[in-house]
């Protein structure tokens, strides 16, 4: 049985929700190995003076095994 380890991770983009959501998964799969999965928990913006979306944020689960020694 494989033991699996979830993280919730936000990542930020000047061009779309998918763009952070990748961000998100590029960023952390700097440091841990085999990502499995990703789930967007949450879509989220921020928004500027003009009404117009400055930055979009995505909080997204990774999930990964735990490393068993």
């Amino acid at each position: 049985m494989t033991a699996v380890k979830i993280i919730r991770v936000m990542g930020t983009s000047s061009e779309s929700w998918q763009h952070a959501a990748e961000e998100a998964y590029r960023e952390a799969s700097q440091t841990i190995d085999n990502i499995h999965g990703v789930k967007v928990q949450s879509w989220t913006a921020s928004v500027g003076d003009d009404g117009q979306f400055e930055e979009y944020k995505a909080t997204v689960e990774l999930s990964f095994p735990v490393q068993q020694h």
